[in-house]
């Protein structure tokens, strides 16, 4: 905590809060990012008359 009170005189508050969510939020957007990235695999997996998709757009949603 003592090394951030410098820092803050140094940049100011707004940018060190901004720093701090930013490293926070980090993680939970690589989550999201590799849950979109599987959707169209699982699209696939699902069985065909839940599906609703055509083989066709499943593979526009890969490409």
């Amino acid at each position: 905590m003592e090394q951030l009170i410098p820092f803050i005189s140094d940049v100011g508050f707004p940018i060190v809060v901004t720093l701090y969510l930013l490293h926070r939020i980090e993680a939970k957007l690589d989550t999201v990012v590799q849950s979109i990235q599987g959707l169209p695999a699982r699209l696939q997996e699902r069985p065909e008359p839940e599906r609703g998709y055509t083989q066709q757009a499943i593979r526009e949603i890969n490409h």
